[in-house]
């Protein structure tokens, strides 16, 4: 499973539904409107559920309905404002639509709330770095952006 996915699931993995397990295992096998069906009912089991809703962010993504997954991000953070996932998502997606600027608190939330750990390192510091180059702040990480970012498998 891609950091990405393993990023958004936490501890309550034993609380998904099947249908978030089938929705993992088609968005693995790029099936992608077959996972985004399978997210959809889970969100039903799971009303409201971040973890679900970020899922259906990344296959918006992924199919192209860039605004629906940028909605959906915002509903993440709007509803959970510490979900560090959903910010850098979003982010990510305002950069690629050309809205640096609204990326900017998205991306500070995400350094706020970043997860630890060796996988999650690289993405903070291609964070840190798309930060620094937005805000014209130094960077002071040597380190390169990232392969294998969800904007890396996305645009």
């Amino acid at each position: 499973m891609a950091w990405w996915q393993r990023f958004f699931n936490n501890s309550r993995e034993k609380d998904r539904t099947p249908y978030y397990e089938e929705g993992l295992a088609l968005l693995g096998e790029n099936k992608l409107h077959e996972a985004l069906t399978s997210f959809r009912l889970a969100l039903k089991q799971s009303p409201g559920d971040k973890i679900v809703l970020q899922q259906i962010a990344i296959v918006y993504t992924k199919i192209g309905m860039t605004e629906e997954a940028i909605k959906t991000y915002r509903h993440v953070v709007k509803k959970h404002p510490q979900t560090a996932g959903a910010h850098y998502g979003l982010a990510f997606l305002l950069v690629h639509t050309g809205k640096d600027i609204e990326a900017i608190p998205h991306l500070r939330a995400f350094l706020e709330n970043a997860p630890a750990g060796q996988e999650a390192a690289e993405h903070v510091s291609h964070a840190r770095e798309k930060l620094a180059q937005l805000t014209g702040e130094e960077d002071h990480t040597d380190s390169p952006p990232p392969s294998g970012t969800i904007q890396d498998e996305l645009f």
